[in-house]
């Protein structure tokens, strides 16, 4: 096998062994598990944090799409058909086993790979989708007044409400619906239609605080 051929079996498979047992497996059982020496891992990765990175390239980055971030600021759509259009694509992406289980097994044992993929979500679909939903409500930009925790709590909302039907499957191991369409398409109206009144509050509230609305 080629070099580079082995090197990404090495990585498959680090990721279905993570996935199945958390970051605390040793990497001289994935070894066994694949037939080859300890020394073979390394002689093409170097360390076992090496490795994980490896891992978090391979499941979580290579799933994002940057077209993602242009979507979500289209105007020419509603915010809520943006929306709806990114959960499926997000949901036919990393509803998968290996995705669901390493981020959950990473986040229990303080890896970073949760924030920072978190980091991710939250600049280039959160805070962008605030702007939006701002502009649609024709409220102050970010300019103006700027984005809060408690606002960008609403979206993490919507946003944690969808993943949580991969965490029921894949950690729980119950049952979701086959279908996820008619799922998220409701998850996000029912967020569209309620979410407005919340939000002007919210801003209300900051300027009424900021020295500019006092």
């Amino acid at each position: 096998m080629r070099a580079a051929d082995r090197e990404q079996a090495i990585i498959e498979e680090a990721v279905r062994f993570f996935a199945e047992h958390g970051f605390e497996g040793q990497t001289r059982e994935l070894a066994k598990r694949m037939g080859i020496t300890h020394s073979a891992i390394y002689r093409y990765i170097p360390s076992k944090e090496a490795l994980i990175e490896r891992v978090y390239e391979h499941v979580y980055l290579s799933r994002w799409k940057t077209e993602w971030a242009d979507l979500v600021a289209d105007r020419s759509r509603p915010l809520e058909a943006r929306l709806v259009q990114f959960y499926l694509e997000y949901v036919e992406r990393i509803f998968d086993y290996c995705w669901v289980r390493i981020f959950a097994f990473s986040g229990l044992k303080s890896f970073d790979l949760p924030s920072r993929y978190l980091t991710i979500v939250r600049a280039q679909i959160i805070l962008p989708a605030c702007a939006e939903l701002r502009a649609e409500l024709g409220l102050p930009s970010p300019d103006e007044i700027a984005v809060s925790e408690r606002e960008t709590e609403l979206f993490w909302g919507l946003h944690g409400r969808i993943f949580y039907l991969a965490i029921r499957r894949y950690v729980y191991g119950t049952t979701i619906p086959e279908n996820l369409e008619p799922i998220v398409r409701d998850a996000v109206r029912s967020f569209r239609g309620g979410v407005g009144p919340v939000l002007k509050d919210i801003l209300a509230e900051a300027a009424k605080a900021s020295p500019r609305g006092a």
